[in-house]
Parts: C-alpha cells; sequence; structure tokens
C-alpha cells in the first residue's frame, strides 16, 4: 500500500519526504486553512508542494460549484504543475467534470465518497483516485471499515477504461485517525492511505519497540562503561 500525507504544511511534507515512504500528497481547502495561507498565494503553495514532491501526485482541490466552473478549475489547476491531480467532491456537478477533465488527461481525486454507489459512479465517470472517509464514520458511531471493504470490493470487481496503464481507478483511504485505520486498510486492499502528519508518527511507534531500543541502550551503556 502507497502511502499519501494529508496536509498542506510544507515542513511535514518535507518531513516526510524524507523518510522514503511517501508517494503523494492531498491537500484541502481546510488543511491550506491551517496554514494560515491567503487566497493569492494558494496557486504558489500548491507549485511548492509539487516541487517538494517532484513527480508524486499532489491533489489540489477545486472550490468550484458548477460543472463549467470545476472544469475551467480543474484545468487551470492541472496546468501548474505536471503532478496536480485535480480534486473534486463526488456530487451531480462533479461527474461530467470529471468525464471531461479525465478525457484531457487529467486526473481527479473524487472525494467526499461515502458509499459503494458514488464509488462506482466516479470510477465510471473517470476518476483516476477515489478517496472514500474512514474516520468520519467513526465520528457519527459507524464502522467506516466496513464502508471502506464494500467500495473496495465494488470498484475492483470491474475495469473502467480509464487510467488503465496506470493502474487506477485507486482506493485512497482518507479520514484516517489512527495506525489501526492504516493497517485495516491494506489489509482490505485498499491502493493508498493519506495519512496526516500526526498518524503517520504514530504509525512508527510500538512499546514494544521502544522497550527494545532502552534495553539496547542500557546493555550498551554497560559495555562501554565496563572499557
Amino acid at each position: 500500500m502507497k502511502f499519501f500525507i494529508d496536509t498542506a504544511d510544507l515542513d511535514e511534507i518535507r518531513e516526510a519526504a524524507s523518510w522514503g515512504v511517501l508517494s503523494g500528497v492531498t491537500t484541502n481547502p481546510s488543511l491550506y486553512a491551517r496554514t494560515g495561507g491567503k487566497l493569492a498565494d494558494f496557486e504558489p503553495h500548491m507549485v511548492k508542494i509539487c516541487e517538494i514532491c517532484e513527480g508524486l501526485p499532489v491533489s489540489a482541490e477545486s472550490t468550484a460549484n458548477t460543472t463549467e466552473e470545476m472544469i475551467a478549475e480543474g484545468r487551470r489547476l492541472a496546468a501548474l504543475a505536471p503532478n496536480i491531480v485535480v480534486k473534486l467532491p463526488v456530487c451531480e456537478a462533479s461527474l461530467p467534470a470529471t468525464h471531461q477533465l479525465a478525457s484531457e488527461g487529467i486526473r481527479v481525486n473524487m472525494t467526499l465518497v461515502f458509499s459503494a454507489p458514488q464509488a462506482l459512479m466516479a470510477a465510471r465517470a473517470g476518476a483516476r483516485y477515489i478517496s472514500p472517509f474512514v474516520g468520519r464514520f467513526d465520528d457519527i458511531g459507524d464502522e467506516g471499515l466496513d464502508h471502506l471493504a464494500e467500495m473496495v470490493t465494488a470498484v475492483k470487481n470491474y475495469t473502467y477504461g480509464y487510467w488503465d496503464e496506470e493502474g487506477g481507478p485507486e482506493i485512497i483511504t482518507a479520514s484516517v485517525r489512527t495506525p489501526h485505520h492504516v493497517t485495516q486498510a491494506a489489509l482490505l486492499g485498499a491502493d493508498i492511505a493519506t495519512v496526516p502528519f500526526g498518524a503517520l508518527k504514530k504509525c512508527l511507534k510500538h512499546p514494544l519497540t521502544d522497550q527494545g531500543l532502552a534495553s539496547f541502550e542500557a546493555d550498551w551503556a554497560k559495555v562501554v562503561a565496563s572499557q
């Protein structure tokens, strides 16, 4: 499974990229707002992310509301850098926009997906990536991983004629909160997990690892002291 980082923070992206495990970046208006970014700086900020992650897909979300506006904004965003992916929310307006953009070779990440029918329509319209949100189900007392399992199975039952050479459409497990979400997404066959930096760091942690390191350090200190 591939790891994307879900952030617009340049420092977090740089650090995650330095680990050698990063395969892409997803952003959204809320994440950009948390950086204190201004409207005029949005597109230059996306370019900076693309430069840090050269060759890796970077999802930049459209805030347009109509099909025509989504197409126009999608073209503009895609022109910023060759690795930009246009992020659109699944809705009636975005399906024809996705279809048109895909026909022009522009990759779309369809987001805010919460059901198998939504995921299937996104794939059929030509989405390169489909982003089911797991944690938001958990927030309302539902089991997000059960819904993810349905979507992964349903989408992978078929071929769609889009992005075949790139292996698409790919399922991005989004709204990831814990390492457990990552583990289960991998076991379910999701292609990607897009993970906030804090949760990504938690994926490195385990109490037995910490215990083992402490034991090794203590034993080595004895060796050093014996010299």
